[in-house]
């Protein structure tokens, strides 16, 4: 199976024990088209700053799509955007559209590190909708800092008696970004042109089509009815329920009233629906436990499908125990590079055998080279060896992921996901001395039991239980007999 069609996996997924489908719609069963509709989103932030008192030099500014990537974190104190791992550990930082160099860095962040937890101070964007966000964030910076009329300070910008902290800047991007949604300019403009920004996947009906014979589906989306409705009359004969309106990730807690939608005007019926699952009808508002109870399954059976790695998978993991798959589109983009920079090996270049010093300093411009291969801020999993903050949520909190949902139907709804098994730490450091005489007095012993069985499987790994496929985020690995497996830990132990 080639790369882009595959499905990851963190944690073990049966799926023969799913009974339940869910979907989010945004950036999920409506795919949009990169970069058209980031730039679409752009604009209208851009123009809703300048009609509020902005520059109208911001007009200039276009979107860039080589320069934005997820999971970066803005510091609304020094107005820098950030790239980090896991820990807080800074990967990357930029100041505008300027990169700075380490003892720069420094200045502003003695240890190279920043606490995550301070949220006032530091804002993760980590959403595919705040890509037009976060160089908007840049475009700001960028611009007060080349304007002659202000004067930089540290933590802004001065004109005469006015000063402009980039906690304000960042707060009026982020209080235009509710704008257009709230207002509907942005869903409008879509509408307007669906060939533009949305991608017609005639897969779609098909996978929706396929899971309805094994399982129930439901979508659960933060668009109103109105949007939902408008690409085909005939969606919501592909769910057994649907719900608008969720206000995610409120809706994995104590959520909304429950509500009936008028499928005639699009407006809400008055009063809190209380009845039992009715095929056909649209419902708005609700919580996850709502959708449970009117479907009759419990969140282990639920496995949730979204985008959104904080409204649709934390929450719907952590408050509810569904399953979760997280769609990330740039994955993609990520997996062509890596295969295509794989090949390039870097001791094919060697003529002499070089000194330590001169490896390093290779290794060094192959990691920026391949970093640049994915766009300015680099690999959207890693800067270098180390895994970005989004990696690690995507690994602590999706079970599957993948850079689509469409890719579930290269599987049979029979399968294992099954994750590769992971040493814990402590165990890792227990002496182990395995001898040959042991490795043989394993192989015996295994095989004694197979035969018992009359079957003897070639690998630890049976055929029913199929695994899922290795992660980009590490190197690739094959399957491994018993042998194999027993050799590979008395090597590294002895």
């Amino acid at each position: 199976m080639e790369c882009q069609h595959k499905v990851f996996v963190n944690r073990s997924v049966p799926l023969e024990n799913i009974k339940c489908y869910g979907f989010d719609m945004d950036y999920t069963l409506a795919e949009y088209k990169s970069p058209d509709y980031e730039d679409l989103g752009f604009e209208l932030l851009r123009d809703r700053l300048v009609s509020i008192g902005y520059p109208h030099e911001l007009l200039h500014y276009t979107y860039d799509p080589t320069f934005p990537t997820r999971g970066l974190v803005f510091d609304t104190m020094y107005g820098n955007l950030l790239k980090v791992d896991s820990n807080g550990n800074i990967l990357l930082c930029s100041h505008g559209f300027t990169f700075l160099k380490r003892d720069k860095i420094q200045d502003y962040y003695p240890s190279n590190f920043i606490q995550r937890g301070n949220t006032d101070r530091f804002y993760i964007l980590n959403t595919l909708f705040n890509l037009s966000e976060t160089y908007l964030d840049g475009c700001l910076v960028d611009l007060f800092t080349r304007c002659s009329r202000y004067e930089n300070c540290q933590k802004g910008f001065k004109h005469g008696d006015l000063f402009m902290s980039f906690r304000s800047m960042f707060q009026d991007v982020r209080d235009a970004m509710d704008y257009v949604h709230d207002t509907g300019s942005l869903k409008e403009s879509t509408l307007r042109n669906l060939d533009k920004y949305v991608v017609r996947d005639l897969n779609l009906p098909v996978l929706l089509t396929r899971i309805k014979e094994v399982a129930k589906v439901f979508l659960a989306t933060n668009s109103d009815y109105n949007y939902t409705e408008y690409p085909k009359k005939t969606w919501r004969t592909f769910f057994d329920l649907v719900v608008v309106d969720t206000r995610k990730p409120l809706f994995f807690a104590e959520g909304t009233v429950l509500r009936q939608v008028d499928t005639n005007t699009g407006k809400l019926r008055i009063g809190t629906y209380t009845g039992d699952l009715q095929h056909g009808t649209v419902y708005s508002g609700g919580s996850s436990d709502i959708v449970c109870e009117l479907l009759d399954v419990k969140g282990k059976d639920i496995l949730y499908v979204g985008d959104h790695i904080f409204g649709d998978i934390l929450k719907s993991k952590k408050r509810q125990g569904w399953k979760t798959f997280l769609v990330v589109p740039e994955l993609a983009k990520e997996l062509q590079v890596w295969t295509e920079k794989n090949r390039e090996h870097l001791d094919s270049s060697c003529r002499e055998c070089p000194d330590i010093t001169a490896i390093q300093t290779r290794m060094k411009v192959v990691t920026y080279r391949m970093d640049l291969s994915y766009g300015q801020m680099g690999s959207l999993l890693r800067s270098g060896s180390r895994q970005t903050l989004f990696a690690s949520q995507l690994m602590r909190y999706a079970d599957l992921y993948s850079s689509t949902c469409i890719n579930l139907l290269h599987y049979p709804f029979s399968y294992l996901f099954r994750a590769p098994p992971v040493l814990v730490s402590p165990t890792s450091d227990i002496p182990v001395i395995i001898t040959r005489t042991c490795i043989s007095s394993c192989i015996k012993s295994l095989a004694e039991i197979t035969m018992k069985k009359k079957c003897l499987p070639d690998v630890v790994q049976m055929p029913h239980e199929s695994s899922g496929d290795n992660h980009p985020l590490d190197f690739p690995s094959p399957e491994f007999s018993v042998l194999d497996q027993i050799q590979k830990i008395a090597e590294a132990k002895v």
